[in-house]
């Protein structure tokens, strides 16, 4: 299986992956935001069709149009705050009009079902180069600002008493939740890529940990969902995307069920 080099780009991909995805949603879902992730990935099926259709890079043109969206969404969390399902909605609804409007006119010049669904036969030397450097730069970003991010997501109001640029640090993480994105595509697919943002973050809060804990729990779980996925979707040939999303859910009841069992033999203890 590594002996192919498709294969090898796909497993280095999957591993910067699996790290900044669970990383970037266990802020997400603490926030009670990882919904955002869903929204940003559909919006980036927009950036995909633009880049196809005039020749970019597809995963350069997802970020820009990630980010923008990203930023949109915060910039709209001041007109909506009582109702943030509505934004997610508006920047869905953009994102797949745009996305819809283009690739019905034909005028793509490449497969969109590898990006809808990924794929471990196309990871190009070039899109693995891309997801390198964003993620890098993510994970720069992120841990520059990382005690104020964790401020922000427990206690927004407290941080902005305390002087922390909240609203500044919000339009930073939302880019780097568009960084994310983009660079997820080409393994996870545009339809499933939330599944990796909030699955692993799901299964580490079953432990009742801290937050560093969590995290790096986080982490763990999504490189086994990631590395089984990717292994099972080159078997049975299938899109990695959806058995990604499968692994994640499958580990995510295990881990019930072994916490499950695990407090009832206490008890009887």
């Amino acid at each position: 299986m590594l002996h192919y080099s498709f294969m090898q780009n796909a497993l280095i991909a999957s591993v910067f992956i699996s790290i900044l995805c669970p990383t970037i949603g266990v802020f997400l879902v603490l926030k009670r935001y990882s919904m955002m992730g869903d929204a940003l990935s559909h919006a980036s099926l927009a950036g995909v069709a633009v880049g196809l259709v005039f020749g970019y890079n597809p995963i350069l043109s997802a970020f820009i149009f990630t980010s923008f969206f990203g930023v949109v969404i915060e910039f709209l969390r001041d007109y909506y705050k009582k109702y943030a399902e509505v934004i997610l909605v508006i920047v869905m609804t953009l994102g797949i009009g745009i996305a819809i409007t283009l690739i019905s006119m034909g005028k793509t010049n490449a497969n969109v079902n590898s990006y809808l669904f990924g794929s471990i036969l196309t990871v190009s030397s070039t899109e693995l180069y891309t997801v390198f450097i964003l993620s890098i730069i993510s994970v720069i970003i992120l841990c520059v600002f990382f005690n104020q991010l964790l401020y922000i997501t427990f206690d927004e109001d407290g941080a902005k008493i305390m002087g922390v640029k909240v609203k500044l640090l919000n339009y930073v993480f939302a880019l780097l939740v568009g960084a994310t994105v983009s660079v997820s595509i080409r393994i996870m697919g545009i339809l499933v890529i939330s599944s990796m943002i909030a699955m692993p973050v799901a299964a580490a809060l079953q432990l009742h940990k801290g937050f560093k804990v969590t995290l790096i729990f986080s982490i763990i779980f999504g490189f086994i969902d990631v590395i089984i996925g990717l292994i099972l979707s080159y078997y049975i040939d299938s899109a990695p995307g959806g058995t990604i999303a499968l692994t994640s859910v499958a580990l995510m009841l295990v881990i019930i069920i072994i916490r499950r069992l695990t407090k009832t033999n206490l008890n009887y203890a």
